[in-house]
């Protein structure tokens, strides 16, 4: 009885683990082995456990905390690569950095709402200041990009990638002097 409860626990254990890392139900079943609605009550039953048992809570915070910081790590390593390739001219390594950036930002957000840690006012907020910085990011990219014809295009063609909206490109034909 004793090892299956052990057992238990530690298929649960790697179940949120996994969700921690912000995997999806789907791809913590293909990690683990088992099936997604198991893995689904494995969440269910960790939430349940977290809400009740303060120990378990405080290793919860933890960990959550953890992958919080990763990913603010994470974060500003994706900002720090957009300067040193903003300054060095690569303009195109610049928008993958900052896209990468915004990902992480999303996958970070979306790994604490499935914790439950964001309600839904947090969460709003969360959205709608990450809507913001894509906005910015997107600003940014636009503006950099408008010397560089060859650069412009291609960040049109990622974004429109991004938005699923084609962006428009202006091409203004140089004539020469006469």
């Amino acid at each position: 009885m004793e090892i299956e409860l052990a057992d238990h626990f530690d298929r649960m254990n790697s179940v949120v683990e996994e969700l921690l890392k912000g995997s999806t139900p789907t791809q913590i079943a293909t990690t683990t082995g088992l099936k997604r609605s198991e893995v689904l009550e494995y969440i269910d039953e960790w939430k349940q456990v977290v809400r009740s048992d303060s120990s378990a809570r405080d290793k919860a915070k933890e960990a959550i905390s953890a992958a919080d910081q990763h990913y603010a790590m994470l974060i500003r390593e994706a900002h720090d690569l957009a300067k040193e390739a903003k300054m060095q001219g690569q303009l195109n390594v610049q928008g993958t950095a900052l896209k990468l950036a915004l990902d992480i930002q999303t996958k970070k957000v979306s790994m604490l709402q499935d914790v439950g840690l964001l309600e839904n006012n947090e969460l709003a907020s969360q959205i709608s200041d990450t809507e913001r910085k894509q906005e910015i990011l997107v600003k940014i990219l636009k503006e950099v990009s408008a010397s560089c014809p060859k650069c412009k295009i291609e960040v049109s063609k990622r974004l429109s990638q991004l938005n699923n909206v084609a962006e428009p490109i202006e091409i203004v034909e140089q004539v020469p002097n006469e």
